[in-house]
């Protein structure tokens, strides 16, 4: 079976699809990667992300997480613990929303650079 030249992994994978097809799921459950594809059958065992994706959502939200709290308290006026609910709820709304896209291109990026653990010889 022939799959597109200008598919690109990176980019299918963080949209949950096949990094090879790109039409395959790739994801079983919110961040659970399947073991095969379902269109073009690859075997996902190579897909471990590990804690990369996780890294840097945290670094990514934590810093802007920071700013929103900062902004509620010094432009707004807001009372410290509004100010922390609102961040509170922030971080939780913007981890879930790129944790998977961000695992997802992890893997896709995988996919296209041959990425295995590493071995000794």
């Amino acid at each position: 079976m022939e799959y597109p030249q200008t598919l690109d992994p990176g980019s299918a994978a963080m949209g949950g699809r096949c990094p090879r097809c790109g039409q395959g799921k790739l994801f079983d459950g919110y961040l659970s990667v399947r073991d095969r594809c379902d269109v073009c059958d690859l075997d996902f065992s190579f897909a471990d992300s590990g804690d990369g994706p996780a890294f840097f959502v945290m670094s990514i939200v934590g810093f802007l997480a920071v700013v929103v709290v900062m902004v509620c308290l010094i432009v707004f006026e807001m009372v410290a613990g509004l100010a922390l609910i609102i961040g509170f709820v922030f971080t939780m709304v913007t981890t879930l929303a790129i944790l998977r896209p961000a695992k997802g291109l992890m893997i896709g990026l995988q996919y296209k650079n041959n990425a295995h653990e590493g071995r000794v010889r």
